[in-house]
């Protein structure tokens, strides 16, 4: 087993942090502007955002090595987005029945389990703590 020190745990950590914020502000701002952009009946701006979300989870997981950043920055999506789909009692709801709103939602969740699928399964170690020894010239 590879011992790390601890600025490198500090460093993994706060990078896994950082993944969850983005997952986080991802849920906040794709929540409200999904269905503010449409071409015709197309909602664009909803399949641009499953685009996004696909390729930032997809991107956590392979910089990380690992499907746990695709896990940490879907997690972060899916406590805002899970309680903008839900009614409030003046009537209010964030993410919207209709074609917007379903693609954003469960297109977003279909980017997610693609994400996992096509992330590497080993954690060998990210890119921010991979050591870097010098090239012997000889």
């Amino acid at each position: 087993m590879e011992h790390r020190s601890q600025a490198e745990s500090a460093l993994g950590g706060a990078a896994y942090g950082m993944l969850f914020v983005l997952g986080v502000v991802m849920g906040v701002v794709g929540g409200f502007t999904h269905p503010a952009w449409q071409v015709g009946p197309l909602p664009a701006a909803a399949i641009v955002w499953v685009l996004a979300l696909f390729g930032v989870c997809l991107g956590a997981g392979k910089l990380m090595r690992g499907r746990l950043g695709v896990v940490v920055t879907a997690v972060g999506w899916l406590l805002v987005t899970m309680p903008f789909t839900l009614q409030l009692g003046s009537g209010d709801l964030v993410i919207a029945q209709g074609a917007p709103g379903y693609i954003y939602l469960y297109g977003g969740l279909a980017a997610l389990v693609g994400a996992y699928v096509l992330s590497p399964s080993s954690s060998a170690g990210s890119w921010l703590l991979r050591g870097y020894a010098p090239k012997n010239p000889t």
